[in-house]
């Protein structure tokens, strides 16, 4: 696997569990120690996922710094006309 696919499944993975330590932390069924660990957790995972996305985002600057000052609109298929 490249490790462009790997950041980006294991950017996933956090996101996907930051979502289930809310849903849990939201019902409120956990102890106070466990709803403490859970939010350290939680703490854990948005850092490490704000750090990923601005890693993302000084890519994209290099990129858009070595290219052209042009830039194209990104055409979703989603928003064609059938």
């Amino acid at each position: 696997m490249s490790k462009k696919k790997s950041d980006l499944s294991q950017f996933e993975q956090q996101l996907s569990e930051l979502e289930q330590i809310v849903q849990q932390l939201e019902q409120g069924d956990l102890s106070l120690d466990e709803s403490l660990k859970q939010f350290e957790r939680g703490i854990q995972l948005s850092r490490q996922s704000q750090q990923q996305l601005q890693q993302a985002e000084q890519r994209v600057s290099q990129l858009l710094q070595d290219g052209s000052d042009q830039l194209v609109p990104f055409a979703n298929q989603d928003d064609e006309p059938a």
